[in-house]
This record gives structure tokens, C-alpha cells and sequence, in this order.
């Protein structure tokens, strides 16, 4: 089904997104959340102190972490520019399964590349605890974190930071409102994890790969 105005809507979209140097890090994308320089992306995209960033116009900036929140997977960075072509966000809790879902990122040096799918469902992962994920039939690849997960409309609804099996599995746009309003942290474990897939006799099932484990998170035992 055509979308009236598609094509203006992915530019404007385009234009929201960034490309993250991260040092020797690699490379990921972000979210342009306020026109005065305040960008959103994963903890795990910056997680040191040598970070640039890149707009759709080719322009350059040193950014500076102003929150970074490893247990969200979220942070906040701020760029010494004005009049940005912010995102506007949407409210994830509206979202219902079927909807169409659009990411953007910088997948594999490919800057601005876009993806459509569908929503798949909104809620936790049993494997991944409690934490609510916008699930969707949208293909990244590495360089998409970070990146914007929107609807028809070109609003954000979510920022894509992992695959899992065949779904993307992006932090709904609630959860980044409220990390960016300093609001309360859910529990957490203190590690970092990734979806993974293990070989069984009869197909396979869905484990998780230990990546980091936080400094200062405590042990509890698992049952």
C-alpha cells in the first residue's frame, strides 16, 4: 500500500539522523532530539570519551556525553549547534502490532539507509527480563544502533538497539522521555547482553551473550 508523501517523510527523517564516531569503537547512529544540539543514542554506542558526530549535511562535531545510562542502554549527547531538524517523537504506548515501521540508521558504512517492516508486538522478552521492546520485521545491521525506529508519520517510537532472531527490538520513545527527564530507573542486573541463537537437536533455542558486566553492579543469584 502507497503512503502519501512517503518520500519527503523518509528525508525528513534522514535528516534527524546522525552518524556516531565513537573512536575505535566503530561507528553507530543517532537520534537528533532537540533542535539545540541534544542527541539520543545507546550507552553501548558511546562508551568513551573521543565522540563525533556527524549530521546529514555533512557537517562535524566533537559531542559531549551529558548522561549515559548503561541499564536503559540509552544516552544523551550535546553538539555546539542550533536549528537541527529534530525528531519529533510519538507516544509508544499507542503503538498496536501491524503498524508500519520504518528504521533509518548507518548500517555497515551505508550512511542514511532506510528499512520497512511492521510492528510485531510491544512488550517484554522472557530471556531479556522485564524491560518493554518496540519488536519489529525491520532487517539492521551493525551501525543501526542507536538509530531511529518511527511510524508511518515519521515520528519516533522508538530507538533500535539489538536484533533478536529475526526482530529488531528497539527502546520504545516513553522509556527515552523518561530518561531524559531523569526519571526513575527500572531493576536491573548489571551485565550487558545480546540475543544469540544456540544449535539444538530438534532446531534451536534463544540464549544471551555475556558482552559487560557494570562496575559496582552487585551479585544476585539467579534461579
Amino acid at each position: 500500500m502507497a503512503i502519501a508523501g512517503f518520500g519527503e517523510i523518509a528525508e525528513q527523517l534522514r535528516r534527524s539522523t546522525v552518524l556516531i564516531h565513537a573512536g575505535g569503537r566503530g561507528s553507530g547512529s543517532g537520534v537528533i532530539w532537540s533542535s539545540d544540539g541534544t542527541i539520543v543514542t545507546n550507552a553501548h554506542v558511546v562508551r568513551g570519551s573521543n565522540t563525533r558526530v556527524q549530521l546529514w549535511d555533512g557537517r562535524e562535531f566533537d559531542a559531549t556525553v551529558t548522561t549515559r545510562d548503561p541499564r536503559r542502554d540509552l544516552a544523551a549527547l550535546r553538539i555546539s549547534a542550533t536549528s537541527l531538524p529534530a525528531a519529533c517523537p510519538a507516544d509508544s504506548s499507542q503503538l498496536r502490532p501491524g503498524e508500519l515501521a520504518i528504521a533509518i540508521g548507518n548500517p555497515l558504512g551505508f550512511v542514511g539507509a532506510l528499512t520497512t517492516g511492521v510492528i510485531h508486538a510491544i512488550g517484554p522478552l522472557r530471556a531479556l527480563g522485564s524491560q518493554t521492546w518496540v519488536q519489529a520485521s525491520v532487517r539492521l545491521a551493525p551501525g543501526n544502533s542507536g538509530g531511529p525506529l518511527a511510524d508511518a508519520r515519521g515520528h519516533v517510537i522508538g530507538i533500535n538497539t539489538m536484533v533478536a532472531g529475526r526482530l529488531a527490538l528497539a527502546i520504545p520513545s516513553n522509556a527515552v522521555l523518561d530518561f531524559l527527564a531523569g526519571g526513575s530507573r527500572s531493576a536491573w542486573l548489571g551485565v550487558t547482553v545480546h540475543p544469540a541463537r544456540l544449535p539444538r537437536a530438534n532446531g534451536y533455542a534463544f540464549g544471551l551473550v555475556l558482552l559487560e558486566v557494570e562496575p559496582g553492579s552487585q551479585r544476585r543469584k539467579l534461579r
